[in-house]
């Protein structure tokens, strides 16, 4: 039959978009190549030092303080865990925090704080005359305090003391212990006050 019924209507061709399919393998590839890149990079580290606590300036680094941790290969010059060895035979140039990446800026062979003029003086304070949280690195004042009216007035004996070391209270069970550099010729007169407690110390916020 030739009737209306059994006519279809006409179907238009399918349009083909070939630049469409074009632009989608192309961002396909263009994926996959940067996936390739960043796992590459990833894999390309270097070993670098990093400091797990506090080392004052002038302070030899104990080997205690360093770890070796892996790290992208930025081009900065970070010391390699390699020279590990080098490094706990020198000394910080400036106060290093915990988690910092080491840089040769950093060390030195010899130590700034402890050179020619310079002393350690150990103090034995009691509460009161430090303040709480003072650390290896920190900066102080050490002052002379009077015990009696009679023999002056409290004065800065030391304006910009480094503190060296601060007792273990595990072992001492005295948290008051602490040594400081200062110059040499005001050494003697801070361990005379020290030995009858007329010393106190006053911590320098930021001044590291």
């Amino acid at each position: 039959m030739s009737g209306p019924a059994s006519r279809k209507l006409p179907v238009p061709p399918r349009e083909r978009k070939p630049a469409l399919a074009a632009l989608a393998v192309l961002l396909i590839l263009g994926g996959a190549l940067a996936t390739t890149v960043l796992v590459l990079s990833s894999g390309d580290r270097v070993s670098a030092i990093r400091f797990t606590q506090q080392v004052g300036a002038g302070q030899r680094i104990p080997k205690e303080a360093i770890e070796e941790v892996k790290i992208a290969d930025t081009g900065i010059g970070y010391v390699s865990w390699a020279r590990r060895q080098e490094v706990t035979n020198s000394f910080a140039t400036v106060t290093i925090l915990p988690g910092t990446l080491m840089t040769d800026a950093m060390g030195a062979k010899a130590s700034t704080e402890l050179g020619e003029g310079k002393a350690t003086v150990g103090l034995a304070l009691k509460p009161g005359q430090m303040p709480a949280g003072v650390q290896q690195g920190d900066r102080v004042q050490v002052i002379f305090v009077p015990s009696r009216s009679s023999e002056g007035e409290s004065r800065v004996l030391a304006a910009s003391a480094l503190v060296f070391s601060v007792g273990d209270r595990s072992k001492t069970g005295n948290s008051g212990q602490i040594t400081v550099v200062v110059e040499a010729p005001a050494a003697p007169e801070i361990v005379a006050a020290a030995s009858s407690g007329q010393i106190a110390v006053a911590e320098l916020p930021g001044a590291r």
